[in-house]
């Protein structure tokens, strides 16, 4: 269920800033909710395998070279995905930044209790 819902949020913020970033186009709200599926599933297959394979560079520049990495998964996507298109690689990591802020401060689960102990 969880899943379901992230997904959701994440084609309702990227449906969003289609509007507001002249580089990014989404057609449709039904290809917003396509590119939330294909980017966690690239998220879950291709980015761990570029992450080990750009391990070198990542340590050098303290992590800052995983936003390029999360950019070239957002390039990725607008290959694979009819109706999404992104402009150039700067929109891509504009994009990619905006859209995990976004869905982080949306999509924030409530902590959990403490059990007390009896």
């Amino acid at each position: 269920m969880n899943l379901i819902i992230r997904i959701i949020v994440s084609g309702i913020i990227a449906f969003g800033l289609s509007y507001v970033l002249k580089g990014i186009h989404i057609n449709h709200f039904t290809t917003a909710l396509i590119l939330a599926v294909v980017l966690a599933i690239l998220n879950a297959i291709v980015k761990p395998i570029l992450v080990i394979l750009t391990l070198p560079i990542t340590i050098i520049t303290f992590g800052l070279f995983l936003f390029v990495i999360n950019a070239i998964i957002i390039l990725l996507a607008s290959d694979l995905i009819e109706g999404f298109k992104v402009d150039g690689f700067w929109w891509a990591l504009l994009f990619s930044f905006l859209l995990s802020i976004l869905t982080s401060l949306l999509y924030q689960e409530p902590p959990r209790r403490k059990r007390s102990q009896v």
